[in-house]
């Protein structure tokens, strides 16, 4: 295993001659490192995930536009890169951190080397950082902005990438759903990954979902197709018009990244006026967020956030706990929720809210990703709640 370049604490320090690549963070603190992926320079805030599985779905998730992907496994390419695990198209995070050099991959599903598949998407990664002391800085000081510079031909201008760090304004107010949505509406009909199989195809649907992309995850829409919904993608920009000219089921409200008061701008009122219309509606991370302002909540920016596929959540109506893929930088506050809509789930690490409902209607969001991808399955039931919900409207 390689060993980690001691970070500078300096803003201006000698560059270590085995070290081509450094994060630098607005702070002006450097950690030197190893370039890998493609060689550049890219500002973010700068996260941590706990995952020990899942880094191509991770790095392809859009809700991490914007943000610098730390990863507090070491081991990351062990099963090199393969185009049957991506979340979408175009990777949207700004960049990776990694503790030891990228793993030789050892999977018969390897198609690629991951710094390869870094390089085909233009993603620059600094290597042999201390993750560990990165991941507690980040702990007790929230989530920094920082650079992802990587220069093979020479030293890296280290007080130029600290006034770059310094220039990125952060995440909170930024509507970034627009970066990563779809351009136009389209259909999804494919189905979840089995062994032997690949993916399979939904050819008999009961019901037809209009899913609105502020950013989302494949896997999502495969969970939908899997359990029965022919699934229509709109862009996040759709109005309440648009949606129901499609005369749809359900509506889905996708993760996304960025701060929800942004997107909420113009996604709120579409929000609203279809659930005027008594139309059951199921929300998802940025989705949930959206959904809980339209029915009159608060959201804020957490100090640090919730990024794993370890996450301990429990449900409130029925006291089962479930571990759950989480990816998300703000929060609904508690004490915000007006009358009639109740918090269903609860984080066992930190308290934040994880999910509501609204007393008397068919609409209910989760925080957290039930669809995993990466991580446990234990909240796949939530999109068949969503079936049941559509059943019962369908037989009124």
């Amino acid at each position: 295993m390689s060993e980690a370049i001691k970070p500078a604490t300096t803003t201006v320090a000698a560059q270590p001659p085995n070290a081509n690549a450094a994060l630098v963070l607005a702070s002006g603190e450097v950690f030197w490192g190893r370039g890998a992926g493609a060689p550049g320079a890219s500002v973010g805030e700068v996260c941590f995930n706990t995952s020990i599985t899942g880094y191509q779905e991770i790095l392809t998730d859009p809700s991490y536009a914007g943000q610098v992907i730390t990863f507090t496994f070491p081991h990351i390419g062990n099963v090199g890169a393969n185009p049957e695990d991506m979340e979408t198209i175009t990777p949207a995070a700004r960049g990776a951190v990694m503790r030891v050099d990228i793993t030789d991959p050892a999977s018969w599903r390897a198609a690629q080397h991951l710094d390869a598949w870094l390089k085909s998407h233009n993603l620059t990664a600094v290597t042999g950082v201390d993750t560990r002391r990165l991941t507690r800085l980040i702990r007790d000081g929230g989530a920094p902005n920082g650079v992802v510079a990587y220069k093979d031909d020479g030293p890296l201008d280290i007080p130029a990438l600290v006034a770059m760090a310094q220039g990125f304004p952060g995440l909170e107010g930024l509507d970034l759903a627009k970066d990563v949505s779809c351009a136009q509406t389209y259909s999804w009909d494919t189905t979840m990954w089995k062994l032997g199989q690949g993916y399979g195809t939904q050819t008999a649907p009961k019901h037809h979902v209009v899913a609105v992309d502020f950013g989302a995850k494949q896997n999502i829409l495969r969970c939908l197709a899997a359990e029965g919904c022919k699934v229509t993608v709109v862009p996040a920009t759709a109005t309440a018009e648009d949606i129901l000219a499609h005369r749809p089921d359900g509506l889905f409200l996708s993760n996304g990244p960025g701060d929800p008061a942004a997107t909420g701008a113009y996604a709120v009122p579409m929000v609203k006026d279809v659930m005027a219309t008594g139309l059951p509606v199921f929300g998802i991370c940025l989705g949930h967020q959206i959904l809980a302002l339209a029915l009159g909540a608060k959201t804020s920016k957490m100090h640090l956030g919730h990024r794993g596929a370890n996450q301990p959540v429990k449900d409130l109506e029925t006291g089962k706990v479930e571990i759950t893929s989480q990816n998300h930088g703000f929060v609904v506050e508690r004490d915000s929720l007006p009358a009639g809509v109740v918090e269903t789930h609860r984080s066992l690490f930190d308290g934040a809210l994880e999910g509501i409902r609204v007393d008397g209607k068919p609409v209910f969001s989760v925080q957290y990703h039930p669809e995993a991808s990466p991580g446990p399955q234990d909240s796949h039931y939530l999109f068949k709640r969503f079936v049941a919900l559509m059943d019962e409207k369908g037989n009124h």
